[in-house]
């Protein structure tokens, strides 16, 4: 199995791409190893240097210490994903679980979501990355930055130019975009 990588915008973030399905339930991050059952994300996380493991559907992110260099931690990664797939497991996430929390969204909230997910996360998850709805409050939105984009050097100016902007142009209730 050959598992491609890619740089992303965070220089402390590396994107892996198995080439297989990751996550059938969502995306998840991951910021420590007590955070999950699954060995194979337990030994990544505990990789000297590994900070962070964002899943989406088909790629991981992995976030680093500045201090570390990749190629300490690039093999290692890729050497857990390809025994983990040989052995035959098709998914590191299978679970058919509700992930956003049942909740009556108004009609600017619900725009804002449909935004979110059809033009923004997408373009977030080519760089090994996440957005998600937080709140909609005063003219504020307030979202949350996962993988590669939390702690990125450029996520405030992809924040400001790029989410605000496209947020306030097709709702004009919106005046600002924040990230948590």
């Amino acid at each position: 199995m050959f598992i491609q990588t890619q740089e992303t915008p965070n220089p402390n973030s590396l994107k892996f791409l198995p080439g297989k399905r990751v996550s059938n339930d969502g995306p998840y991050e991951l910021l420590n190893k007590d955070q999950t059952k699954i060995p194979i994300l337990k030994n990544i996380l505990s990789i000297n240097g590994v900070t962070g493991i964002f899943l989406s559907e088909d790629f991981l992110s992995i976030n680093k210490t500045q201090d570390e260099k990749w190629e300490n931690i690039k093999h290692i990664v890729i050497s857990h994903l390809n025994e983990y797939y040989d052995e035959g497991n098709e998914f590191i996430i299978n679970k058919k679980t509700e992930l956003q929390e049942n909740k009556d969204y108004d009609e600017i909230e619900s725009k804002i979501i449909k935004i979110l997910e059809t033009k923004i996360r997408p373009a977030v998850a080519r760089d090994g990355g996440d957005i998600t709805f937080k709140e909609f409050k005063d003219g504020k939105v307030t979202v949350i930055l996962k993988g590669s984009c939390s702690g990125c050097p450029s996520s405030t100016l992809t924040l400001k130019q790029g989410v605000q902007n496209l947020l306030c142009h097709y709702i004009p209730e919106v005046k600002e975009v924040l990230a948590v």
